[in-house]
């Protein structure tokens, strides 16, 4: 019975970071522009993965562009700032983000 808890609670565990990191995009509002696996108004989270795959710095470069907005890079609709996000939070999302397929 104790075996059976344990795999439970290892599984649980397992899954909670990646929907706690949902969670954040939704708590932030970064799924009224943004989606997993479609294009809404901003890229589909697995796009912005598949582009910075493996690249030094996309962490902090993705990082800098939520909190302070940007425009070019997908298309002419500009991403709006978000300097409220915590940087905690915004450095889990942004793994998140990047850890996609």
């Amino acid at each position: 019975m104790k075996k059976i808890l344990f795999a439970a609670l290892l599984m649980g565990a397992a899954t909670a970071p990646a929907l706690a990191n949902l969670q954040l995009a939704q708590k932030y509002s970064c799924t009224a522009c943004h989606a997993v696996d479609k294009k809404i108004v901003g890229p589909a989270y697995k796009d912005v993965a598949k582009k910075y795959a493996g690249q030094k710095g996309a962490e902090a470069m993705l990082m800098a562009k939520v909190k302070n907005g940007g425009s070019g890079v997908w298309g002419p609709i500009p991403m709006t700032p978000h300097p409220n996000i915590p940087d905690a939070d915004l450095r889990a999302l942004v793994k998140w983000v990047l850890s996609q397929k």
